[in-house]
């Protein structure tokens, strides 16, 4: 069987420019969740969400392309020309839009996706294949899943994701409206939890076979070896209470790695700090790994939740943590949740297996999950 193996990635959070910074930042169990300065906070559910450093709304460039230009710029020399190009994002360049509406500055047709799925594979240099994928928080994890079975399948031999989203006024508002954000910082797994914190984040990841990987001697960071995506159909913005859209996920995606539950090592959780999100994640985890606890953790207390971005950043961590054979502490967890005990802790939590599981759910009802595995040997 033919293996999509993950040969370069870099991504930009909140804790700043670079996986170590994020990945340290984590680890530190601080989070980068802060008050907002970019716009005016005062009508608001919150006045916090997890902004990157020095970034500014421009008359020029998105807040978008201030985080990816300086990225693919440093990697487009190593993308092969006939890369085909996969753009995650929810909202894409959403402060265009904004601006179209409210201040009649720019066409509002300039802050559609396709329009910067063209700016991304301008700046990668690739020969301008490419699509768009946007499946609310999970979009960039069913991004991974589409590029590493397109390589599974022989369609194709190098694909880069690219995935995206920022804290923006319109967003923003949108979850206050929805009473879905926390008034202070998200606690994903606490027992006093109520919502969650937004945050921006960039990144992109280049997935090749393992042959042409081999061909090339790249590097190999680690293997996607095994993907699942479902949807539970329950409602629009809320999950199935039972977690089993997410479990048949779970499910899946370990008959596509060809693996059991007892090879998974770790669990890198969606954990967004809402009610309902964190409950019927943990029911789902148990639905699959019954009472072996697993160490389970979230980023979203650090980075917040970067929508669409999320599943990319929490795939590069879940890399990150595989090579060092710990899972960061969940950030803001101060008082774990009863169906979280013995799995989610604010510390650092140590494993052995090679491999660890990804997991992601989103409005609509969708759910992902991806297996990963730890690069073997490095070509």
């Amino acid at each position: 069987m033919i293996k999509a193996v993950t040969v370069a990635c870099d991504v930009v959070t909140p804790y700043g420019w670079g996986v170590d910074l994020c990945w340290e930042g984590l680890l530190s169990g601080i989070t980068a969740i802060r008050r907002i300065e970019r716009f005016s906070t005062t009508n608001l559910q919150t006045q916090n969400a997890a902004t990157v450093p020095g970034l500014t709304i421009s008359r020029h460039e998105s807040i978008i392309m201030q985080m990816i230009t300086p990225l693919l710029t440093a990697i487009a020399p190593e993308i092969p020309h006939e890369t085909f190009v996969i753009l995650a994002t929810t909202n894409g360049e959403i402060e265009i839009l904004q601006k179209s509406v409210l201040r009649g500055t720019i066409g509002a047709k300039n802050s559609l996706p396709d329009h910067l799925l063209g700016k991304i594979i301008s700046l990668a240099g690739t020969a301008g294949r490419g699509m768009v994928v946007s499946a609310a928080c999970a979009s960039s994890s069913a991004a991974v899943s589409k590029a590493a079975s397109m390589i599974r399948n022989r369609e194709l031999d190098s694909v880069l994701v690219v995935a995206c989203d920022c804290v923006s006024e319109f967003v923003t508002a949108g979850f206050s409206s929805l009473m879905a954000l926390d008034s202070d910082k998200a606690k994903p797994f606490d027992k006093n939890r109520r919502g969650l914190s937004l945050g921006e984040a960039a990144g992109f990841m280049l997935i090749m076979s393992e042959e042409r990987a081999a061909r090339e001697k790249r590097p190999v960071i680690g293997e996607i070896a095994g993907w699942g995506l479902t949807n539970d159909a329950n409602h629009i913005t809320g999950p199935s209470k039972d977690g089993s859209g997410l479990s048949k996920a779970v499910y899946n995606s370990l008959r596509s790695a060809d693996i059991s539950e007892n090879e998974i090592g770790s669990i890198s959780a969606h954990g967004t700090g809402t009610i309902y999100n964190d409950s019927m994640e943990i029911r789902a985890i148990k639905k699959v790994f019954g009472k072996r606890p697993l160490p389970v953790y979230s980023v979203k207390g650090g980075t917040g939740h970067t929508l669409g971005a999320a599943g990319l950043l929490e795939i590069i961590i879940a890399f990150e943590s595989l090579n060092r054979r710990v899972v960061p502490p969940t950030v803001n967890l101060r008082d774990t949740d009863r169906e979280a005990e013995g799995w989610v802790s604010p510390r650092p939590q140590s494993f052995e297996s090679p491999m660890t599981l990804s997991t992601n759910s989103g409005f609509g009802g969708v759910n992902s999950a991806l297996v990963l595995k730890k690069a073997e040997t490095i070509l």
